[in-house]
């Protein structure tokens, strides 16, 4: 199958090993550089796991900033971000339910108003928020949104949009999960359906950065409805913006007073993300890269203090030597495997793998893996064979990248370890993903027993 002539201009990584004997089954170009894509991923999410644990939950303090007296905050309220990337309609079912509970805590505190502003406090994550190498032209999708310590909806707002009844009625558009931010303008018109392009609603969303707000245009045929997503240009304005108006629906007003940086601080409650264990299946099963880079930046938090993608490469660089992978079988930039500048080798991959399989925390980390056919970013894939409801394995998709790794019982019963990466492919993506679920399942149907 890797010989094929549609991928004759491609590179093919594979490894396959059976981790009880420290058999390879089958090696291709294993010591090679590739740009693995989402399976950079896997080490992200064991490095996470190890270092934080599966009980380990995001904290993100509220402090006053200055007295609080007869129900009156006499200061700003203070959010000090810590990198929690549960605040999310995927995590939460709500975007808006954490923030809301926050603003119960404090009512309950007996706080009915705020002099001063909502402000972010502290700097956790001082460096850049989108990863480095990643493509400009993406960031404008949810995908690829920037990230910071403190994080909204994971990144993006949707403007729900709907035609009038007649050519030339006014279009009307909501936003959510908050229902203030961000402010938008609509220059979108309702025009009469059309056949082909013309058929469908055709709307932009653009950040006016020189107003602040976002520009929503183009058109939607009568009686059609669609949603537009938008990224957040600064992540943390769009925290503050959302849990301030939780704040104003809870009936807590917020003043526009100017105070100085108080001297002294008060923590009014401290708002919890799941734990860890929970995170790690909405990260892994649906490749999601904003998680994908919080998680980096917290684990160089918790070991160094700074949450820097630089303090993180070197962490995860130390970890990957420690777990025995080779000094040049990798090359990390970011936590998600957005960047073009990642680089592993099938053998890091493997060693990731085989690593996290002798770990105590290795059944929370497999159950967290999508599973071929059932769920995750394999859900439709490999059913009807050996594989389905069997192969526990994360995905990879970029241009031309496609990777696909992890584990796969045998007909056996003996656990099997594979990685394969393809880069620099012609042919559909279509294609690729068969072959690799061809090989996944071609092991699923060995007969190697297990030793243990």
């Amino acid at each position: 199958m890797l010989a094929a002539p549609e991928t004759r201009n491609a590179r093919w990584g594979v490894l396959i090993v059976d981790p009880d004997r420290g058999d390879t089954l089958y090696s291709r170009d294993a010591g090679k550089l590739f740009v693995p894509a989402s399976n950079m991923k896997i080490v992200t999410g064991a490095l996470a796991l190890e270092t934080l644990g599966p009980d380990y939950r995001f904290a993100t303090p509220v402090l006053a900033g200055g007295a609080v007296r007869d129900g009156v905050l006499d200061g700003d309220l203070l959010i000090v971000g810590r990198g929690d990337p549960s605040v999310s309609d995927h995590m939460a079912g709500d975007a808006m339910a954490p923030l809301r509970a926050i603003a119960d805590s404090l009512w309950q505190r007996g706080i009915r108003r705020v002099l001063g502003h909502v402000t972010p406090y502290g700097d956790a994550f001082p460096d850049a928020t989108a990863g480095f190498g990643w493509a400009w032209d993406d960031l404008d999708e949810p995908y690829s949104a920037t990230i910071d310590e403190l994080l909204f909806n994971e990144g993006f707002a949707d403007l729900h949009v709907k035609a009038g009844g007649t050519p030339g009625d006014a279009v009307s558009v909501r936003v959510t999960p908050a229902k203030s931010f961000p402010r938008f303008r609509v220059a979108a018109t309702t025009t009469l359906r059309g056949t082909g392009r013309d058929s469908v609603a055709q709307l932009t969303a653009v950040k006016d950065t020189a107003r602040g707000d976002v520009l929503l245009s183009g058109t939607i045929p009568v009686g059609d409805s669609a949603t537009v997503p938008v990224t957040f240009r600064d992540q943390r304005e769009a925290f503050v913006a959302a849990l301030s108006e939780a704040l104003r629906d809870r009936g807590i007003a917020i003043g526009d007073s100017t105070f100085p940086l108080p001297t002294r601080v008060d923590t009014l409650m401290i708002s919890q993300s799941p734990p860890l264990s929970q995170i790690l299946p909405a990260f892994l099963k649906p490749s999601q890269n904003q998680i994908g880079e919080m998680l980096f930046k917290a684990v160089a938090l918790a070991r160094a203090d700074t949450g820097s993608a630089r303090v993180a490469r070197r962490i995860v660089t130390e970890q990957l030597r420690a777990w025995g992978a080779e000094p040049d079988g990798f090359i990390v930039w970011d936590g998600s495997g957005l960047s073009r500048r990642d680089l592993v080798s099938p053998e890091t991959v493997v060693r990731v793998l085989s690593t996290m399989r002798k770990s105590p925390r290795f059944q929370t980390y497999y159950d967290a893996l999508p599973i071929a056919g059932v769920d995750g970013t394999i859900d439709t894939r490999m059913r009807g064979t050996r594989a389905e409801a069997n192969v526990r394995a994360k995905t990879g998709t970029l241009g031309n990248v496609r990777s696909l790794s992890g584990y796969v019982t045998s007909a056996g019963g003996g656990q099997l370890i594979f990685s394969v990466l393809c880069n620099n492919y012609l042919t559909s993506t279509a294609y690729i993903s068969r072959v690799q679920d061809s090989i996944a399942v071609r092991l699923a149907r060995l007969s190697v027993r297990s030793s243990r």
